[in-house]
């Protein structure tokens, strides 16, 4: 099961998070901050998968962001970091090309493609069209 998803830039600045189990707000800065560090201190060529107490890290750097997953012991890595690969994707292909500025600007409509994506800590849609179709039609709808 998922735990949470971050997006965070190279100075460890947390551009979104979405949490699917309850995590005090007080612990979530640290757990941030921890999993923050692991991430940036890993090399290019060491492995994407981290160990971070009971949870399994799994994280993908995508130019400044850094894209880490928390996962519990009995979900896929494999799986998970083709899930943040297609995540990009799907970014790339609304925003064009993608940037930690359309992050920052565009908050909520990142939070609905990654809720289309991942509901409850699971995965349920990974198709491109079918993840962007809702918020196309908002779009529609406020073009007018």
């Amino acid at each position: 099961m998922i735990t949470f998803v971050l997006m965070v830039n190279r100075q460890g600045q947390t551009r979104l998070s979405r949490y699917y189990q309850p995590v005090k707000m007080s612990r979530r800065a640290a757990l941030e901050a921890d999993v923050v560090r692991e991430c940036l201190s890993r090399h290019k060529d060491q492995c994407s998968f981290v160990e971070y107490k009971d949870l399994k890290v799994v994280f993908r750097q995508y130019a400044a962001l850094y894209i880490a997953v928390g996962v519990t012991d009995d979900e896929n890595e494999l799986a998970i970091y083709e899930l943040v690969q297609n995540f990009v994707e799907v970014l790339d292909k609304y925003f064009s090309r993608v940037s930690e500025l359309d992050i920052m600007f565009n908050v909520d409509r990142v939070h609905i493609i990654l809720d289309e994506m991942i509901q409850n800590g699971r995965v349920v849609e990974s198709n491109k069209s079918n993840i962007l179709a809702p918020l196309l039609a908002l779009d529609k709808m406020a073009d007018g």
